[in-house]
């Protein structure tokens, strides 16, 4: 795309480009473990953290792989596995 000097281009949203392919480690909540107290949800750099069902779900689509939400999660109910690729 040949951009003009000057011109305007639209704007873009995080939404259009699927970042998860960037990783090598997933975060996995271990569900029994989990104390549903929203601290990875609240951390995740990415918003990658929802609820669905009253359990705590990874959007693998944005999740980058940082592992903040593993080290912060004060239950130890998640843990940072190789990805499979």
């Amino acid at each position: 795309m040949k951009i003009t000097p000057g011109a305007v281009v639209k704007g873009g949203t995080s939404l259009h480009y699927k970042t998860g392919d960037w990783r090598d480690q997933r975060p996995v909540i271990d569900q029994e473990a989990c104390q549903k107290c929203g601290i990875c949800r609240d951390v995740c750099p990415d918003d990658s953290i929802k609820v669905k069902d009253e359990q705590y779900e990874i959007d693998t689509d944005f999740c980058k792989g940082c592992g903040i939400c593993a080290h912060e999660c004060p239950a130890q109910a998640i843990k940072m596995v190789p990805e499979e690729k």
